[in-house]
């Protein structure tokens, strides 16, 4: 499992993400890092003294590389979201995988009319939850200790789990697994070994422990899982967002192009098939079928965290590299 990382600025979400850069200070240092370097260039260029026109200045400071900020609870105040887009954010995020329809929509509402005051063009992603396998509730919604050696029981359900038996409402996973296999909770924090499965149940023993809160992830390495497709969530969702006016989505969990159609299909629908579409490369199936999945889509996205997880580590770098030249190939 992975190690845990401590990123200084970073800011670990309890959907188990890690954003680089959230806050605005961050935002502003980097600012001021590209201002410095573009300063360097024009001097090395000569330009400082025929920078006598606005649109040479700008020019001059060209970023092609694009601020993605996540609003959540800790940062859909206006006065936050005003002060990363002064700082330099280009595009704000909208997770589905949590929040509600109204609180997406009045962060929406927030971006709009701040931007429009900044007299900013500034981009909604809109990122579905796709069929992200997770834990269920908890007792009182209390944490539980995993200790090494122990046994637990993955039911399939929508219980209340409790210490030794948990639950998940992703029924094919049982059918799917097979003794031996791992499975990792948790972003990888915790590990558990596959003992025996059926219809209803997967007992497995754990081998790195941890403490277990409630709609954690789960990954199964290796192990083939059905096509995912667009989940019946994630069209709700889509359909609430390009009403709002929302200008990109990310699919998550992509395997194949059948996917990226699945989701326009449903653009069509509503009316709005133009919003492009980032395919979220987080399975192995993705990358073995990344030149369809380029062929389908707008643009694509390592998502190195749970990739990390499902192919081994030290592919991860390769992938990351290989990714980008075969989608600048295409004209991705």
């Amino acid at each position: 499992p992975r190690q845990r990382v401590q990123q200084g600025t970073g800011v670990r979400h309890h959907d188990g993400q890690t954003l680089g850069v959230t806050f605005a200070g961050d935002y502003v240092q980097l600012r001021m890092r590209q201002a410095r370097q573009a300063s360097q260039v024009v001097d090395n260029r000569g330009m400082n003294q025929r920078c006598h026109r606005d649109l040479d200045c700008r020019l001059a400071d060209v970023r092609h590389t694009k601020i993605i900020a996540t609003l959540g609870p800790a940062s859909s105040d206006p006065t936050i979201v005003a002060s990363l887009i002064a700082a330099g954010a280009n595009v704000f995020r909208l997770n589905f995988s949590h929040g509600t329809h109204p609180e997406h929509a009045g962060r929406f509402a927030t971006v709009r009319e701040l931007a429009s005051r900044a007299d900013r063009h500034i981009a909604v992603l809109q990122d579905l939850s796709g069929p992200k396998i997770r834990t269920g509730r908890l007792a009182d919604g209390a944490p539980i200790r995993l200790e090494p050696g122990a046994t637990l029981v993955l039911a399939i359900g929508d219980g209340i789990g409790e210490p030794g038996r948990v639950y998940t409402t992703y029924a094919p996973l049982a059918r799917a697994v097979s003794p031996g296999d791992r499975l990792l909770l948790d972003d990888g924090y915790i590990e558990l070994r596959v003992e025996s499965t059926d219809e209803q149940a997967i007992t497995t023993t754990v081998v790195d422990g941890g403490v277990l809160g409630e709609r954690k992830g789960i990954n199964a390495p290796g192990v083939p899982l059905p096509a995912s497709g667009v989940t019946d969530k994630d069209e709700r969702d889509l359909a609430f967002g390009l009403a709002l006016g929302i200008d990109l989505v990310a699919l998550s969990f992509v395997q194949s192009a059948a996917d990226i159609v699945a989701a326009r299909r449903i653009m069509t629908r509503e009316g709005r098939p133009e919003v492009p579409i980032i395919a979220k490369l987080e399975r192995p199936e993705a990358i073995e079928r990344l030149d369809e999945i380029l062929d389908a889509a707008d643009a694509v996205m390592v998502a190195r965290g749970d990739l990390g997880l499902e192919i081994p580590l030290q592919r991860v770098p390769r992938v990351q590299r290989d990714v980008p030249r075969r989608a600048h190939e295409r004209g991705v």
